[in-house]
């Protein structure tokens, strides 16, 4: 089939896509910008594309949900596009790469070990698999393979979980909870007494430890401070709403109107639940 029918042809599936990237970044007929691009470039977009579906996701926008899939999707064929370029690998080399990698991590579907094992137990089995993976790269430490491009919250609760598996780790939830206590006095301290890059430090290494009570409760941080900064965007929503009805916008306003405004948009958020609830 001629490039020009792939391209128009909407039945045509992966091979349009990756005809249409490939044309693209054609040096002599392709589109200035997406010649630019490189790696480094176009990594930031990957990120964003990524935390857009998770936005679709969690806001249940099905009909959103495709085409922010289609925008994650163009990603891997765009980076795919630029190793073939330089002679990295293909896109056909993802596609056997992933499908090789979930034979291989799920013997109990695709092998001869049997189904019969708890969610549990196909964790364990599945992180088991991946050490050996690591192993045979050559990533002999318990943090190797941690991406360091990972949201940071998202990263440090990683690396705390690795690092638990092989036995580093705080007994329980009141020890983190105390360690807590202990680096937000060091935070007070920093403030009023040490340096900006002091400051920063002692900062980090709270949000640290409250990434690790995180997952001692059992709850991933940065899935929690996604919800929270939603409730906030709604809350305060809510109070410009009530603002915009007496005439004003927030900085017609001052702190104890909107404070109060922000109680009951919280009061009413809590009565309509316990409504749904019922």
């Amino acid at each position: 089939m001629p490039e020009t029918d792939l391209i128009h042809n909407e039945t045509a599936g992966i091979e349009r896509l990756l005809e249409i990237m490939r044309r693209l970044r054609d040096p002599k007929g392709g589109c200035p910008w997406d010649i630019e691009q490189d790696f480094a470039s176009i990594a930031p977009y990957t990120i964003e594309e990524a935390y857009e579906v998770a936005d679709a996701i969690e806001r249940e926008a099905w009909d959103e949900l495709k085409g922010e899939l289609g925008d994650l999707l163009f990603q891997s064929v765009f980076h795919a596009q630029m190793a073939a370029e330089a002679g990295h690998f293909t896109f056909q080399d993802v596609v056997a790469t992933m499908s090789n990698k979930m034979v291989s991590r799920h013997p109990h579907v695709f092998g001869d070990e049997s189904r019969d094992k708890s969610a549990d137990q196909q964790t364990a089995d599945w992180e088991a698999i991946k050490a050996a993976e690591r192993a045979g790269k050559a990533q002999q430490g318990t943090l190797d393979g941690v991406a360091v491009g990972l949201p940071a919250l998202l990263r440090a609760y990683k690396l705390q979980k690795r690092a638990a598996r092989v036995g580093f780790d705080w007994p329980s939830a009141a020890n983190v909870i105390a360690k807590i206590a202990e680096e937000s006095a060091e935070l007070v301290e920093a403030r009023d007494s040490l340096s900006q890059a002091e400051v920063e430090e002692e900062f980090g290494d709270l949000m640290f430890v409250m990434a690790n009570l995180g997952r001692h409760l059992g709850v991933e941080p940065e899935a929690a401070l996604r919800a929270a900064n939603a409730k906030f965007t709604r809350r305060f929503e809510g109070v410009e709403a009530k603002l915009a009805a007496r005439g004003k916008r927030p900085e017609d306003s001052d702190l104890a109107e909107m404070d109060a405004l922000w109680d009951e948009v919280k009061a009413e958020s809590r009565a309509a639940k316990s409504a749904h609830r019922s």
